[in-house]
């Protein structure tokens, strides 16, 4: 199954207004109303997805000034195919001046045996924030996972932010310290445009700034309900404070 979902957001009349929503099964784009300056909208998943063989591609576009927010509703599972095939995703991001976009999937599952390439790629103005996040389960309950490719490349204003390749799926390396030490899930924050928050670091959990601006979290844990704990207050007060002073006067 190959599928494109398109997502095109513009700041009128003093809000962000949907000016482009194109879901295609298995991606599909249901917004929320609402009379806020921001706009919302839900990513769901309309079928078993991805499954080897598939090729998912979702753009997301944020005009000047706008800000958009985009939720997953339920787990990522990625399933292998019927003779091996692998599968993989794109998500393609731009936003212009003055924009901001949150964009907070919920947790992709690595099944055994599946191969999956995803792939996270976003072109940020100077003046531009994102707030993204990855949540990666190695497995099902008891289930050794497959394999899987994790890329996130951003940049802004032109300038490399974060490029950073995460493979999954060696028993060996997986349990190794220097890698994933053991744990079944490995959560990663990323902030770009906010304010200046601390460096820190605790067990099995870490918060650096990025050299060209930016702040990136990790967290190892063996659930994802205790790895997305130290994430909630940085990140939130971070982002909410973005949007609060760069929004357009109306």
């Amino acid at each position: 199954m190959k599928a494109h979902a398109r997502l095109t957001a513009c700041f009128e009349g003093g809000r962000t207004v949907l000016r482009e929503l194109r879901s295609m099964a298995p991606l599909t784009l249901l917004p929320k109303r609402g009379t806020g300056a921001s706009a919302v909208v839900h990513l769901v998943n309309s079928a078993t997805s991805p499954l080897g063989g598939d090729e998912l591609k979702l753009t997301i576009r944020v005009g000047p000034g706008a800000s958009l927010r985009i939720s997953g509703v339920a787990a990522t599972i990625a399933l292998p195919g019927l003779h091996g095939e692998g599968s993989s995703s794109l998500v393609d991001v731009v936003v212009e001046a003055g924009g901001s976009l949150e964009y907070l999937p919920e947790p992709t599952v690595v099944t055994a045996r599946a191969r999956h390439s995803a792939v996270l790629r976003a072109a940020l103005a100077e003046d531009a924030c994102l707030h993204t996040r990855e949540v990666l389960v190695l497995g099902r309950a008891g289930e050794r996972p497959g394999s899987l490719v994790t890329t996130q490349h951003v940049t802004r204003g032109e300038v490399p932010v974060l490029r950073q390749t995460l493979e999954i799926g060696d028993s060996t390396l997986d349990s190794s310290l220097a890698h994933l030490a053991g744990r079944r899930v490995l959560a990663t924050d990323l902030v770009v445009g906010g304010p200046s928050v601390p460096e820190a670091c605790g067990d099995w959990w870490s918060r650096t700034s990025l050299a060209a601006g930016g702040i990136l979290t990790t967290s190892l844990a063996p659930d994802a309900v205790t790895a997305l704990k130290v994430f909630d207050l940085t990140s939130k007060q971070a982002f909410r404070k973005f949007q609060t002073d760069s929004r357009p006067n109306q």
